[in-house]
């Protein structure tokens, strides 16, 4: 029942990757919904990693945690509804865009652009996928509609920093 409710998300998914797809392939993936995003940038210039919290539990990072790190919290009802950046052989920059308004900017926008939203304006960042090799070298995000009311991903108090 649980992959075929994987199989229905990714169907729904909008789906854009960028970068010049080197190296091993990652996803960040988790129970509930997106509640925090960290970036690790260097010199503010390369993107080499990443990390979400889904509910108070973060995941491993993907990547490394490399010099400068960037962070947001997402309010109560705040959800990730567009990711931007810039591009070259590695990922110079991103911008995770919420539905408040509020932006998480790390990088250096350098490159070709890239713009990610969900076809479904109800829809939100469920997870990303992509590659890392030194830094991350290409990136995609994946957007669902989560039917779950705000506050029940509330299931642990566990963090990992």
């Amino acid at each position: 029942m649980i992959f075929l409710l994987f199989i229905a998300l990714l169907a729904k998914t909008a789906l854009a990757d960028v970068g010049s797809g080197q190296g091993v392939s990652y996803a960040i993936t988790g129970t509930g919904r997106i509640t925090g995003v960290r970036v690790w940038d260097a010199n503010s210039n390369v993107i080499h990693g990443f990390q979400f919290r889904y509910g108070h539990t973060w995941t491993d990072v993907v990547g490394r945690e490399w010099d400068q790190k960037q962070e947001i919290e997402l309010f109560d009802n705040e959800v990730i509804v567009a990711i931007s950046g810039k591009y070259g052989h590695n990922i110079q920059s991103v911008v995770f865009t919420t539905s408040l308004g509020r932006s998480l900017f790390a990088g250096q926008p350098s490159g070709h652009s890239f713009n990610m939203y969900p076809e479904n304006e109800k829809a939100e960042l469920r997870f990303i996928s992509g590659r890392f090799h030194g830094a991350i070298t290409s990136f995609g995000a994946h957007w669902g509609v989560v039917t779950e009311p705000y506050g029940t991903n509330l299931l642990t108090n566990t963090t990992h920093e």
